[in-house]
């Protein structure tokens, strides 16, 4: 049985369930195609990164950074989801850089030697596109005083909402699909910048796939979007589209990345 696991996004019920209502009509489309040994639910028992790697591997989503730093040469990209959000710009997006809604911060100048919270150090859009960002206000290779790791986006946001942060950077899908399906989180927040954009999470398969699976894949992908009968999910997950993307359109979210950031800290939140 081959592997389906779908969960960057899936942060709330609606966004599950509408990802799950995508993977049906999915399944339904490679079926017929003749793809065999399909779940029918998406696999929600493993982390989404030990996903990546597993040989039995048939869909997955990843980040931009750990794809083109640590996947290239492992995995194979299908496609890349278009979302119709604020911060998108075809399959490019960018992060918003938010700080609490009573703080004297208006700009990422005035960040300087204040303490920024991360999710993950791989994370492309909560670290990377923070350290571009910033780096071009770097002096001597640094400009934070302090760096945190939260785990998460919504980690970040309640440590900057919490005091524990001064600053994170939240990618535009994640912010937009806080602001509809969880409000409540952000109305002590407000973004001051945007960082710079590079191109959204990837839609993978495992290194071995053939040029037929992938041609399927991306065949089920595009279908989907066509689909009137998917509208309402399509809306549910701010998904309008899916391009097609290579290595090298990935290649430069390695340059990005500058060495604005001090080490982490010792202490993780």
């Amino acid at each position: 049985m081959h592997l389906v696991s779908i969960a960057m996004y899936a942060t709330s019920q609606p966004l599950a369930d509408a990802t799950a209502e995508l993977w049906s009509f999915l399944r339904c489309s490679l079926s017929q195609a003749g793809l065999e040994d399909l779940p029918e639910r998406l696999d929600r028992s493993i982390p989404y990164d030990e996903a990546w790697l597993r040989p039995d591997l048939l869909l997955s989503q990843t980040c931009g950074y750990p794809y083109v730093k640590d996947l290239r040469g492992k995995v194979r990209l299908v496609a890349t989801p278009v979302y119709g959000y604020p911060g998108c710009d075809g399959p490019l997006m960018c992060s918003f850089v938010i700080v609490r809604k009573d703080s004297a911060f208006q700009s990422l100048e005035d960040l300087r030697g204040t303490t920024a919270a991360i999710n993950s150090p791989d994370s492309n859009s909560g670290s990377n596109f923070f350290r571009a960002a910033v780096a071009p206000l770097a002096r001597n290779g640094s400009f934070f005083g302090r760096i945190i790791q939260t785990g998460s986006h919504g980690g970040s946001i309640a440590a900057v909402v919490e005091g524990r942060a001064d600053s994170a950077a939240i990618d535009c899908v994640t912010y937009a699909n806080i602001l509809r399906f969880d409000p409540d989180l952000l109305q002590d927040i407000r973004v001051i910048a945007e960082t710079p954009r590079g191109p959204g999470l990837p839609f993978i398969t495992s290194g071995d796939a053939s040029e037929e699976r992938i041609r399927l894949l991306r065949s089920a992908l595009h279908a989907a979007i066509r689909e009137p009968s998917l509208a309402a999910t399509r809306a549910t997950l701010g998904l309008v589209d899916f391009a097609v993307l290579s290595e090298a359109d990935y290649e430069p979210l390695l340059s990005l990345a500058g060495d604005a950031l001090p080490p982490l800290s010792a202490g993780a939140d």
